[in-house]
Formats: structure tokens, C-alpha cells, sequence
């Protein structure tokens, strides 16, 4: 019973929120329920904020494990393995499939790029959106979309990855966060009171959002950018669909 209350009293370090390039990392499970470990710290995104989780594998001294899905339930990381897993105590190696990691931060990067570009050219806010790596959609409040709009917003999306503006992180305490009009038009206001400390991703000069994804360093490293398809879903509200290459 002691191991399992201090588990509580603990939360997983993000290490994904400081450095999204970091591939592996040795990890402390904490706890453990039927197919899934809660570890001390992670590199694996767990889903959320419409960016899928990671996969990869979690080595133990005697097993590997695939990761097949990995979630945030209050304060802990719980990853989901194929076979039983490892028990509390055990010190593991976290993996990321990175290959599809940097797919999805590419991805990632890609909508903040086009929502900058949406809003300084039409002042439209985000109502939705979801991503899979290198492909995602995302919901605008359009009545009606602008004529051209697909080749416009595609021109000027690939002229900013080209730009290659750099992205910056940082950490903002709640009241400063609010105080800021970029943050503001983001919904920031949104994130739960108990949340006092602010992620923010800053693409230099073009976009600036609270966000705790996991994005590329430079506009350059997105590559090409296209708009597959737009929808109607309904009276003020478009869908861009969007891939990279």
C-alpha cells in the first residue's frame, strides 16, 4: 500500500516539453495496471490537444515492449504494452519511433503555420482540428470560404516554411500568459484554472500559441505543404484538409 501512495504523489516529467527532439530516455515504472506502466518520466507524447500519442518501445532488464498507446490520467503517463509488463521498480528504457515522431512534429508545426496565416490574412479563428503524421485537418469559422482561398492559403504557407523562422518554447505563469492579445485569441483562457504555468510555441514573427505539442525547430524543417480538400460542416464552419511531402 505505501509503494502505491507514493506513486500518487508523483507526477511524470514531460520531458517532450523541453526538448521535442530528445529520442530515449531511462525511466522508473511507478506503477503498473493490467497491460500498462505509469513511468517517473517520459519522451512519449501522451494523446491530447489533437496530436496523436507516440509509439515505440520500452525496454526492462529481460523484456522488450512494444508501445501501443500512451494517455495522461492526472498526474501520470500511462503506457499501454504488448505482453505483461514490468513490475513497479523496475528501471526501463523509453524508445520513440521517431521517424513518425518527427512526422507528426512536422505536422504539428504545419497548422500553426497555416492558422498565422489565416489569421493575419482574414482574422478567423480555429474551431477544431485533428492530425496523423503528415496529414491533418483543421475546422475555421468561413461563411463562405474566400474565392481562391486553397491556392492563396497554400502559397503563403510554403512561403513562410521557406521564410525558415525559427520556434521557440517557453513557459509563462497564468496572469502574464492571459495578458498577452495573441495568447488571448488562442482560447488560452480556456486551459483550467488549476493550470498556472503556460506552455506557449512562438514561430518568430508569424504565430504565437499556448500548446503543449511537440513541434520542429525551424519553419524550413516542414517541408511542402498542400491543401487537399476544403468541406462545408455546416454555417460558419470550413474544414481544410492538409498534407505535407
Amino acid at each position: 500500500m505505501l509503494a502505491m501512495r507514493d506513486s500518487w504523489c508523483m507526477e511524470t516529467d514531460l520531458l517532450f516539453l523541453r526538448d521535442a527532439y530528445l529520442r530515449s530516455c531511462d525511466a522508473h515504472v511507478v506503477e503498473t495496471a493490467d497491460d500498462a506502466v505509469a513511468l517517473d518520466r517520459t519522451v512519449f507524447y501522451p494523446t491530447g490537444g489533437g496530436q496523436p500519442h507516440d509509439t515505440g518501445t520500452i525496454t526492462a532488464p529481460d523484456a522488450e515492449f512494444a508501445v501501443t498507446a500512451v494517455r495522461k490520467v492526472g498526474p501520470l503517463v500511462w503506457h499501454t504494452l504488448e505482453g505483461a509488463p514490468p513490475a513497479a521498480g523496475t528501471t526501463v528504457r523509453c524508445d520513440l519511433d521517431w521517424e513518425r515522431r518527427h512526422q507528426l512534429m512536422r505536422t504539428h508545426t504545419a497548422l500553426h503555420i497555416l492558422c498565422g496565416v489565416i489569421w493575419n490574412e482574414w482574422s478567423t479563428a480555429v474551431t477544431g482540428g485533428n492530425m496523423e503524421p503528415l496529414k491533418a485537418r483543421m475546422d475555421f469559422e468561413f461563411d463562405p470560404l474566400p474565392e481562391g482561398f486553397a491556392d492563396r492559403v497554400t502559397d503563403l504557407v510554403n512561403q513562410e516554411i521557406a521564410a525558415d523562422r525559427p520556434i521557440e518554447v517557453s513557459f509563462l505563469d497564468r496572469d502574464t500568459a492571459l495578458a498577452d492579445a495573441d495568447l488571448i485569441r488562442t482560447k488560452v483562457n480556456l486551459i483550467p484554472e488549476s493550470v498556472q504555468v503556460i506552455r506557449v510555441v512562438d514561430i518568430v514573427g508569424l504565430d504565437k500559441q499556448a500548446d503543449g505539442g511537440t513541434h520542429v525547430a525551424t519553419t524550413a524543417e516542414v517541408g511542402r505543404f498542400e491543401i487537399t480538400k476544403t468541406e462545408s460542416k455546416g454555417k460558419g464552419n470550413k474544414r481544410v484538409r492538409m498534407q505535407l511531402s
